[in-house]
């Protein structure tokens, strides 16, 4: 497993410290192990002094929806890039 960045860190320790169980604030802050993902769940907690666990799986899924579909757009975009390469290059080597 990856080793754990301090954002995933921090959010361990704010969910506990928020008085979550142990095991509940290890899940989340292994699920969301990237400075990006753990500051994005950060983020949203800012905005709350309490919170259902619920509420927290949730959001943690939708940080994770988004950042697969930003990793899939990113792949579709580096595809595409390639894809018009070979065609450039298809199209010089008639000229």
């Amino acid at each position: 497993m990856k080793p754990r960045t301090q954002k995933s860190i921090e959010l361990y320790n704010t969910l506990l410290n928020r008085g979550f169980p142990q095991e509940f604030c290890e899940q989340i802050s292994l699920n969301l192990n990237t400075d990006w993902t753990a500051q994005r769940m950060l983020g949203y907690l800012s905005h709350y002094r309490k919170l259902p666990m619920a509420e927290i799986v949730d959001e943690m899924l939708a940080i994770l929806s988004d950042r697969n579909w930003i990793m899939q757009k990113h792949e579709w975009e580096n595809t595409n890039a390639k894809w018009n390469e070979f065609l450039n290059q298809g199209f010089r080597k008639e000229d």
